[in-house]
């Protein structure tokens, strides 16, 4: 007997789940077709307008894209030199910053190489001097 108020109780929530879903779904259904109307309405309204000042406005819009994208520009590369300056100035006063293991590693690499070629050179050169005092 217990089984039976179970199933009642089942079947009143799927008939509430199922009756608020069809209620949402359909105002939800009726607020996309208005908002649809009021687009094609307005836009039908809008046209001639948009015609009619389309050779003022074109030019309009590409001159602010193009004020938009310079600012932005200049921001993010004022906001680059800083950061930039920051992690300079703190790689010099010794308070390693991120990535100044590798720039010293890349240093002591090139400062490396660099005697290696020296010392090449060096030896290259007595070699030639041997060469024409022999």
């Amino acid at each position: 007997m217990q089984t039976q108020p179970r199933h009642g109780q089942q079947l009143s929530r799927q008939v509430a789940k199922t009756t608020t879903a069809v209620t949402v779904g359909g105002s939800l259904m009726v607020l996309s077709g208005l908002t649809l109307a009021a687009t094609v309405i307005g836009l039908a309204i809008v046209t001639p307008l948009l015609v009619i000042f389309s050779p003022v406005l074109v030019p309009a819009v590409i001159t602010l894209g193009l004020i938009l994208g310079g600012f932005l520009a200049s921001g993010g590369f004022g906001a680059t030199a800083s950061f930039v300056f920051y992690w300079m100035y703190r790689y010099v006063t010794g308070k390693h910053p991120i990535g100044a293991t590798k720039i010293d590693y890349a240093r002591d690499k090139i400062a490396h190489a660099a005697n290696d070629v020296k010392e090449k050179a060096e030896q290259l050169g007595h070699q030639a001097q041997q060469q024409i005092k022999g």
